[in-house]
């Protein structure tokens, strides 16, 4: 089996991955259409609306963030995710059916992505770190990269598809259909071979657990580095929907079906990134700032972009950029995190990475508003230029210095192949950006 997908090997992440898959299709499809409403029935091509609904989706991610990392330690992941995927599928089915029967106001929607951006809250952590209860820890990589593949491929059909039947049958229909996607996700939970499921131990029951992650992550200054990367990027860079909606229906004079186009095109790079990613046997800091900086230049390209389809070219870079910095990113994080705080760390990355949303996405709406759609993606260059620069200067900073694991912690002596990984990956990122 190709080193891509070696994760295949294991019956549970087989069917984690098809349902996933399915799902992500259906969370894409209702995202397009969510923003479409929004942008052209619910008001008038008012970007700075489309970007109210976005904070109130993503806001939650922060303001939820202590309750939601200890529930993904401490509980049983499987079943919280029943749990959160039930409700999510229940608010798609709760939209669809008032967008149909023509009774959706702007204030519904903003109501129901508040909900979802509640109960996504909840599942995003554990959905991040449910990956390591079906892979061993060796294959941990290999599966973060897959899972990011699989979400791009469902923003390439996702996109194309939603627009497609927005302009067919409605956006009512779309949110129906997402709501039924949610069943492959809670079929291949419950096929589960629960006796292959990895053994999760969770923390025994102590005041300041919920501090204790934000404590691991300050003694560890690479992490540090990356939440701040991340924030910049989750706020400023990753607005997506703004961008492309705008710039299909305001500076192009487009419709439904183009800003689906436009969508599948930047999944096109986010796939070839994800498979790359998949792929490495590390993640590495290095390569998270070198993609910032790509994706910042790209960002700069497409916004001089003079029609349509030359717009289109330019997006599958944007997307192979975007999606090499967050997945590495993200496997960074997961792979050098003790499996006793992973939860709450991965918790608080989420946070930081969607928790800027809230302030980005009414920012950029603004900008957009104010000057036109291509300085609204001109801005989002900002989102991968200045976490490069940030970068550059924490390793000028670290140059002469080898990252070491934080003062009194021992990383689990029963794991010996984490810990060397985690330990060595630290020194191993600092010293080969020392020699450039």
């Amino acid at each position: 089996m190709s080193s891509a997908f070696r994760s295949f090997k294991v019956y549970n992440y087989r069917l984690w991955f098809a349902g996933a898959t399915v799902s992500n299709i259906g969370t894409w499809m209702q995202r397009i259409a969510q923003d479409w409403i929004v942008l052209t029935m619910l008001t008038h091509q008012d970007a700075a609306a489309v970007g109210v609904t976005s904070a109130l989706q993503f806001g939650p991610q922060l303001l939820l963030t202590p309750i939601t990392g200890l529930v993904a330690d401490r509980f049983d992941r499987r079943k919280v995710l029943i749990a959160t995927q039930s409700a999510m599928g229940a608010l798609a089915l709760g939209l669809g059916l008032l967008t149909i029967t023509g009774v959706v106001q702007l204030w519904m929607v903003y109501l129901f992505a508040l909900l979802l951006g509640c109960a996504s809250a909840f599942d995003a952590p554990v959905r991040q770190t449910f990956v390591s209860s079906l892979v061993p820890q060796s294959l941990l990589p290999n599966a973060v990269g897959l899972n990011a593949t699989s979400f791009n491929t469902a923003r390439l059909i996702g996109p194309a598809l939603a627009g497609f039947l927005v302009a067919a049958v409605g956006s009512g229909w779309v949110f129906l259909l997402n709501a039924a996607t949610f069943g492959a996700t809670l079929g291949a939970l419950f096929l589960f071979r629960t006796t292959e499921l990895v053994v999760q131990h969770p923390p025994a029951r102590a005041r300041g657990q919920i501090r204790e992650g934000l404590k691991y992550v300050t003694r560890r200054s690479d992490l540090v580095l990356l939440f701040v990367m991340i924030f910049v990027m989750g706020t400023i860079g990753v607005n997506f929907p703004i961008y492309s909606s705008t710039m299909a229906r305001v500076a192009f004079h487009q419709g439904a079906s183009e800003f689906g186009l436009l969508n599948s095109a930047f999944a096109v790079g986010s796939i070839i990134g994800a498979l790359l990613a998949a792929r490495r046997e590390r993640a590495r800091l290095r390569t998270v700032a070198i993609a910032g900086a790509g994706f910042g230049f790209s960002m700069i390209a497409a916004a001089c972009m003079p029609t349509f389809w030359s717009f289109a070219l330019v997006l599958p870079l944007v997307g192979l950029t975007a999606i090499t910095m967050m997945n590495n990113a993200n496997a960074y994080v997961q792979t050098t995190t003790d499996p006793a705080v992973r939860g709450r760390v991965m918790a608080l990355y989420l946070a930081v990475f969607l928790g800027g949303t809230p302030i980005g996405a009414p920012l950029v709406g603004a900008i957009v508003n104010a000057f036109g759609p291509r300085w609204g993606v001109a801005t989002g260059s900002l989102g991968g230029l200045i976490p490069a620069a940030i970068a550059i200067v924490w390793w000028l900073l670290h140059r002469r210095g080898r990252a070491q694991p934080p003062a009194g912690e021992q990383l689990p002596a029963t794991d010996d192949a984490r810990r060397e990984l985690a330990t060595t990956e630290i020194a191993v990122v600092e010293t080969e950006v020392s020699k450039t």
